[in-house]
């Protein structure tokens, strides 16, 4: 599905994105991640967003910018309204979306476990709200034998066969025959690209299943760049951050994709358990991993065995990244609400002037700067209705509970998420979090979407 870009996509492009065009000119230099990010921090520390540098009077807010980027740098880059235009027109023919970290429908397990380091801008085709579902992530290298080929396919059927999603690179090797596994099974999957986003949403064996809702393909990269080692490595995190648990079939040592990407996670980031392999020939890259802390894969035999791991795993799903929206509040952690999308002209010059906006700017900071002021959250507003619940003498303890979970839970399923995503959430068991959203369905607060999908009446995915 594709739709108009909002205001924030729009400048975000104009500032980060090659807008790759056949044989278009050369750009301007383009804001890098980390020139994004001091560009976004400085905008939300002026209760501005991106989007604010597009109205008609952004003169001086541009000028305001001159601490972290040049002005005049900022204003090239603006002024390319015709190109995106074009470039867009092309991306919609090929039934490209484009979501921007300040736009509703922006995957929020990204924007939750990665914060400022989530791509500022990501490109993708098919069924947006899959990226939201979790599921099993298995990696492995491209050059591998039939027998680790066929493993890896049956690990793809089980997860179909669970009713899980099955995340992957959709590079050859492993990738593919772990995605092709469940989609051959009748299950669904999700590929975050490194390269060449265009071409695979063209694809004739992929367009069915992009149409069905069977498949997503995303990429953090211009739709038409090509393969690039360095995005390569930088796509890994993403990978892990849209699963629920990640399982490694083949690894070299020190070297390759496969090993950046484990290790980071197991060094560094800690968002998903990460599993190996422990069937079949040995592998020095997989023992490498195991002595580094990953865990041997259990080799599940049946649908309730594979949703035992998976289930295990929300808890800690999270590791180091929590999540914004606890059930109580943890160390001030406070989430920025995205801003609702809104459909756009593409020339810069015709974008409404901006009246007031909240501080939206798609990144996430744990302390507000010191002269916010203080502002009622879900969680401070949950504990509150909680103290006042057990001060009464006629509400039983459980019930008390179930109150304030019905109002954090409300805020939260502004945009759906299975109920696994909402038990990692709030940190408590999948059981748990089953109980509270049937009685929250039973009473009409919240509506279920398959597969296990719950979302709060009268929002959606695309505002």
């Amino acid at each position: 599905m594709t739709q108009a870009l909002s205001p924030n996509a729009q400048a975000i492009l104009l500032l980060t994105a090659p807008l790759i065009a056949g044989r278009s000119r050369a750009a301007p230099e383009l804001l890098s991640a980390g020139e994004y990010k001091r560009l976004a921090r400085h905008l939300w520390e002026m209760k501005r967003q991106p989007a604010d540098l597009l109205s008609l009077d952004a003169a001086d807010l541009i000028g305001a910018c001159q601490p972290v980027i040049d002005p005049a740098r900022l204003q090239d880059l603006l002024a390319r309204g015709f190109l995106l235009s074009q470039v867009f027109e092309r991306w919609q023919t090929r039934a490209i979306w484009v979501a921007s970290r300040a736009d509703a429908h922006y995957p929020r397990r990204l924007k939750t476990r990665l914060r400022e380091d989530a791509p500022a801008v990501l490109y993708g085709c098919g069924d947006i709200s899959l990226l939201d579902t979790g599921g099993l992530a298995v990696v492995g290298s491209r050059n591998v034998n039939d027998e680790l080929i066929g493993y890896t396919a049956s690990v793809g059927r089980l997860v179909a066969d669970a009713d899980a999603t099955l995340v992957s690179g959709g590079a050859r090797g492993v990738d593919q025959a772990a995605m092709l596994g469940a989609l051959n099974q009748g299950g669904r999957a999700i590929g975050v690209l490194a390269d060449s986003l265009e071409k695979a949403a063209m694809n004739r064996e992929n367009r069915n299943r992009l149409i069905n809702g069977q498949l997503v393909l995303i990429s953090p990269y211009d739709p038409s760049a090509g393969f690039n080692v360095g995005n390569a490595m930088q796509r890994n995190k993403y990978i892990y951050a849209l699963a629920d648990a990640a399982l490694v079939i083949n690894s070299d040592v020190n070297k390759g994709g496969t090993w950046a990407g484990a290790t980071e996670q197991l060094d560094k980031l800690r968002m998903v358990p990460v599993y190996v392999r422990s069937a079949g020939e040995n592998s020095t890259g997989i023992d490498a991993l195991r002595k580094m802390g990953a865990i041997a894969w259990p080799n599940p035999q049946d649908v309730s065995a594979l949703k035992a791991i998976l289930e295990e795993t929300m808890p800690n799903a999270l590791g180091g990244a929590q999540s914004a929206l606890s059930l109580f509040p943890k160390d001030s952690t406070t989430a920025l609400a995205p801003e609702t999308p809104q459909a756009v002209a593409l020339d810069p010059r015709s974008v409404p002037e901006a009246t007031e906006h909240p501080p939206s700017v798609g990144v996430f900071r744990e302390d507000p700067p010191a002269d916010e002021p203080p502002v009622q959250t879900p969680e401070t507003r949950a504990e509150s209705d909680s103290s006042k619940a057990l001060a009464s003498k006629e509400i039983r303890p459980a019930d008390a509970l179930f109150a304030v979970a019905r109002e954090v839970l409300r805020d939260l399923l502004v945009v759906p998420m299975s109920d696994m995503e909402v038990a990692e959430a709030l940190e408590v068991s999948v059981r748990q979090a089953k109980t509270w959203l049937n009685r929250l369905v039973d009473e009409g607060s919240i509506e279920k979407q398959k597969p296990n999908i719950y979302v709060a009446k009268q929002s959606r995915l695309f505002g």
